[in-house]
């Protein structure tokens, strides 16, 4: 199969955005990718527990979930000894070919879906033609099917081209949960990269419009508080309770009163809240769900460190216990501009391309920022590039999609910048 012809490129996309699957749980994209990687001949493909340092996995669901996706897995006709090679969640997948000397580049792109239920308005592009959600409740809506594709594309297009060097594609899990960067850039596989790009459809960006280095990522934490105290009858015996659910509520109204700091810019959300049983129990357990940023890692923590105050201010405040953990982290990042100039010159040449921007800031948050830092801790450079897309709902909204002319853009553009920076070294 050629993947660098556009109607394999668009099958690929459709036939991911039929099968979104949420972080570590992505078993029938990763073995879709499996296939098109060994359909092109890669020198190396790791697959499971290679693919990340596992301990530093955060957000992995539980092991009902993980069975009920692996069951829709194996029910869709995945090998049934690639999913033992996912056990546990280890879905992802790094790909490397190797020609000759020169340096390792590396792209990564994620491949995880969102918990959103997908329109079935006759007007979305894929419900009207026919590749909506398989999924009920889930589906990519942030543009990772089309990520994935780029990343088969490139693979594709620098195995076919002049390429001298050792390509790396990282297929990426978990990045919505921001649990997976982490992990891969644990993993040890890239920490010879030289040069490292990672690429994103959309960002408010219309199709025709690239951003060659974008910067400004919020640092993140997610933070899960589960709360405890004592149930009670409401109206016989108020007194025996202890209100778990007034202290999860203590706890979201005082996460809104963090100081806000000097340095730069911060963020807070209670995303999610709850508890109780009914309305004549006191009751006795309760959880918040929330997240913390900073406009850098320092700032992020200084929010974390407050943030972990209020809820045990809160607890003790109405006689609860709490425990708290980190469900996912992300740090601060910047592009370095000379990977970003390399982008730039090549994808201004492209037909499809109307607008370079030089520098865009994100605005919110990305776990690509790990693999960002580890390749430039060790030496080498990075730069995260986005490539316009018109998408008819924003980002995480049930009408989502992209426009399928930016993955030829994509595919094309980072295909020239790899050759680009393995040839010239900026």
């Amino acid at each position: 199969m050629d993947y660098t012809d556009r109607e394999t490129l668009v099958d690929l996309r459709r036939t991911l955005h039929r099968v979104p699957e949420p972080a570590w749980c992505e078993f029938q994209t990763t073995a879709r990718v499996v296939e098109a990687c060994e359909d092109i001949g890669v020198d190396e493909l790791h697959v499971g527990p290679d693919v990340v340092d596992s301990d530093a996995r955060m957000a992995v669901p539980d092991d009902e979930t993980l069975a009920e996706w692996i069951e829709r897995a194996r029910e869709a006709g995945v090998d049934e000894s690639l999913l033992e090679q996912m056990a546990g969640g280890h879905t992802g997948a790094v790909a490397v070919l190797e020609r000759g000397e020169g340096p390792t580049v590396g792209l990564r792109v994620d491949i995880d879906a969102l918990h959103i239920t997908e329109s079935d308005e006759a007007d979305h592009h894929p419900a009207g033609e026919g590749f909506r959600s398989e999924h009920e409740g889930c589906m990519h809506a942030c543009g990772h099917d089309g990520h994935a594709t780029i990343g088969v594309g490139v693979l594709a297009a620098v195995a076919d081209s002049d390429f001298q060097g050792t390509l790396k594609v990282v297929f990426q899990p978990a990045e919505e949960r921001v649990g997976g960067g982490k992990a891969v850039a644990e993993s040890g596989h890239l920490d010879d990269i030289d040069y490292l790009y990672a690429v994103h459809l959309g960002l408010d960006h219309p199709t025709g419009e690239v951003v060659a280095g974008v910067g400004g990522f919020l640092a993140v934490s997610h933070l899960l508080a589960e709360f405890e105290g004592a149930g009670a009858h409401a109206g016989a015996h108020p007194e025996q309770g202890r209100n778990a659910v007034q202290a999860m509520a203590t706890a979201v109204q005082n996460l809104y009163a963090i100081p806000r700091h000097d340095d730069g810019a911060t963020r807070v959300n209670a995303g999610r809240a709850g508890g109780g049983t009914a309305t004549n129990i006191i009751p006795e357990d309760a959880f918040v769900e929330g997240e913390v940023r900073g406009e850098t890692t320092e700032l992020m923590e200084y929010m974390k460190e407050k943030a972990d105050r209020v809820v045990r201010s809160a607890a003790e405040m109405h006689e609860c216990t709490v425990e708290t953990h980190t469900e996912g982290e992300a740090p601060s990042a910047e592009s370095d501009e000379a990977l970003a100039a390399a982008f730039a010159a090549v994808a201004d040449d492209h037909a499809g391309v109307d607008t370079v921007l030089d520098h865009d800031a994100l605005g919110g948050s990305e776990d690509a920022t790990y693999l960002m830092q580890r390749v430039q801790n060790t030496g080498g450079l990075a730069c995260y590039v986005c490539v316009g897309t018109d998408h008819p709902g924003g980002h995480h909204t049930p009408t989502f999609d992209v426009d399928e002319d930016s993955l030829d853009i994509g595919v094309d553009a980072l295909t020239d910048a790899i050759r680009g920076v393995a040839a010239d070294r900026p």
